[in-house]
């Protein structure tokens, strides 16, 4: 373990801070004065040492690296106040129990059959819930998109295999909490279980919502209730796929488009 100095201008007043990570150099303070990215800088800095991306095994971290993890914890951060307040060092304890992953398009985060070991908030990026019934048919469940979170949690809260695959429409950024970590969370912050209440209470909401759309509704109204809900995936989601959700052929979706 060495110390890293990582240099940066405030004020004009050159100041620096010295990181106990596992780096193999020093990080040119030149990237510093061409980013300019002075968010929170001192207090974000000083909480970098606890983000779970800098436990792993890492050989160099750049000021990008850093600065994007700054981005991706802060979106979340946000997330979060948009229901509940945080002070600083509660913010810095929330997200000591989260971890960065990315994943390209295409890539599963979730496959069936595998045990669920984390539920995901979408820092970036666009997901696709699957289920595949015995004869091989896929039924999407649901996409995800940016501040949403998405896992098979019957899988994720009983810790057996997965009956659902979350797959990648798009490269995706998430932050990834396992069981452990949100238990531990919600029994230590009591305004966070209360958060994570409420988003529960919204899942369910949402999950009657889809449910008796698929029961009472035809394909029209379906088209309609998901234009007026999430235009956003129109422009995103393949139109095989928007079809497939809404339970009609790819002609009949091009009829209600049309």
């Amino acid at each position: 373990m060495r110390t890293v100095k990582l240099f940066l201008t405030g004020n004009r007043n050159l100041e620096f801070f010295r990181f106990p990570f596992s780096l193999a150099g020093e990080i040119d303070r030149s990237l510093i004065y061409e980013a300019r990215l002075l968010i929170a800088w001192k207090r974000l800095v000083e909480s970098l040492r606890a983000f779970p991306l800098c436990e792993k095994n890492i050989t160099m971290l750049t000021f990008v690296e850093i600065a994007l993890a700054i981005i991706m914890y802060e979106t979340l951060r946000g997330h979060i106040e948009k229901q509940i307040a945080l002070t600083d060092e509660e913010f810095d304890f929330v997200q000591r129990h989260f971890e960065i992953k990315r994943y390209k398009k295409h890539q599963f985060i979730i496959q069936e059959g595998e045990i669920v070991r984390y539920s995901y908030f979408l820092v970036s990026g666009l997901t696709k819930l699957v289920h595949h019934d015995e004869s091989g048919k896929a039924h999407i469940v649901s996409f995800a998109m940016e501040d949403w979170w998405e896992s098979d949690f019957h899988a994720y809260l009983t810790q057996t295999p997965a009956t659902l695959s979350l797959e990648c429409i798009e490269d995706t950024v998430v932050l990834c909490i396992s069981l452990t970590n949100y238990r531990k969370l919600c029994a230590e912050l009591q305004k966070v279980e209360s958060f994570f209440l409420e988003k529960a209470h919204f899942g369910n909401i949402a999950a009657q919502r889809r449910i008796l759309s698929l029961l009472t509704a035809n394909a029209k109204e379906r088209y309609e209730q998901l234009i007026k809900q999430y235009p956003s995936l129109f422009q995103r989601v393949p139109k095989s796929l928007l079809a497939a959700f809404l339970g009609v052929s790819r002609e009949t979706l091009s009829r209600l488009s049309g």
